[in-house]
């Protein structure tokens, strides 16, 4: 069974040669590297991932994009873009044309970058994505889910990725309280979602029991073509193994064509990651 990570940050050090953005703070100090993400995966099992440059670092895609150059069978990348920089719209029909680019992946979750969703000014990059075949990720707040649904009734060639499940903060019911809004959006068949970065929206111990029934909502909903497992590696409450087993070993009710499908199959499929 191919298991690939839809969401692994990777990053490079805050240095005057190369600054950060002031926006928030990374998940740890230190930054996760290509070599430490390669020994991982090894001790876990996991094939392939996703990697997913941080918002901390600005809308630059440069550690990812090498990391996938240097493994092509290892690494590929969902990137961020400024879409209101001079000339981002002129990048969107060859963007998947930089080696190792899958793909767009956005944030809206933060009051920084909220606006950017909710007052539409991302408006014009949705048909252009749409016409390029270029997917995009996105984390949204749980009450801004309805404009998702909006882009995706008008743009029905456009696949969209919502990640982990919308969850932003809190534990347990306070993370999940707003599940419906997401379970709603199953209905597009044009979206998917990132069942990714769960061990760190509960406060109970693996193999976290507390999650079954909200992943079991999920699969009813979006059913296994359309879940992506991923672990968001770097702000993971427990070993990266555990994050695979959780569903490759703990959820007695998917059966082994789920996992093939939610475990990576799925993933690759959707981003045409070959």
């Amino acid at each position: 069974m191919l298991i690939a990570d839809a969401q692994v940050h990777l990053w490079a050090a805050n240095t005057p040669e190369r600054p950060w953005p002031a926006r928030h703070e990374p998940h740890r100090p230190v930054p996760l590297t290509q070599d430490e993400v390669l020994k991982e995966m090894a001790a876990a099992g996991v094939d392939r991932v996703v990697i997913v440059p941080p918002s901390w670092e600005g809308d630059r895609n440069d550690v990812a994009l090498a990391a996938a150059r240097a493994h092509p069978d290892r690494f590929a990348v969902m990137g961020r873009l400024d879409p209101e920089a001079p000339g981002a719209r002129s990048t969107i029909a060859s963007w998947r044309k930089q080696p190792g680019m899958l793909g767009l992946r956005f944030t809206f979750h933060r009051p920084l970058l909220r606006p950017t969703l909710v007052e539409g000014r991302m408006d014009w990059l949705w048909p252009e994505a749409e016409k390029a075949s270029v997917p995009i990720m996105l984390l949204a707040l749980h009450s801004d889910l309805h404009l998702i649904d909006r882009v995706a009734e008008r743009h029905p060639g456009l696949k969209l990725v919502i990640d982990h499940l919308g969850l932003h903060h809190g534990k347990d019911e306070e993370a999940f309280a707003g599940l419906d809004k997401l379970l709603t959006l199953a209905k597009r068949p044009n979206i998917a979602v990132k069942a990714s970065c769960l061990p760190f929206f509960t406060a109970d111990q693996y193999p976290f029991r507390k999650l079954h029934p909200y992943i079991r909502r999920v699969y009813d909903s979006f059913g296994p073509r359309r879940m992506f497992w991923g672990s968001d590696l770097s702000r993971l409450p427990c070993a990266y193994r555990q994050c695979v087993t959780l569903f490759t070993e703990e959820i007695p009710w998917l059966t082994a064509g789920d996992k093939e499908w939610i475990m990576g199959r799925g993933l690759c499929e959707w981003l045409g990651w070959h």
